[in-house]
């Protein structure tokens, strides 16, 4: 399967149109996640939230395919959680090889308020 070549320009092109963004430490951001990753706006690899840059679900699976990893596991870790505020750590555990034990990587997430929804969703 052949990949389109995901370009700075477009990325940014998009970021303004969909998003209004033009500061510039974000799209430096931008810049560095198309260069480093080929991360796609287009594509869905990325959303803009408060601000910020994330890379989605599909931007990592996009990333972790790309680097021929056998496979991740997630696990949320309930004592470093707060459910009640909707903020969740969770544990990825990311194997390479058969033969490898992998490495473990902890990220977070935190329910967004978004006006579209009149309130947490």
């Amino acid at each position: 399967m052949k990949r389109s070549r995901v370009t700075f320009r477009s990325n940014a092109r998009l970021a303004r149109e969909r998003w209004g963004l033009d500061h510039r430490a974000t799209l430096r951001e931008l810049k560095e996640l198309t260069i480093r990753h080929s991360l796609s706006i287009a594509a869905g690899d990325l959303q803009l939230l408060d601000g910020r840059l994330y890379v989605t679900h599909s931007g990592l699976l996009r990333i972790a395919s790309r680097n021929r990893c056998r496979s991740i596991e997630t696990a949320v870790q309930e004592n470093l959680s707060d459910p009640a505020a909707g903020r969740w750590v969770f544990k990825a555990t990311v194997i390479k090889r058969a033969s490898s034990s992998g490495f473990v990587a902890y990220g977070d997430a935190e329910r967004m308020f978004h006006p579209l929804f009149g309130g947490r969703n």
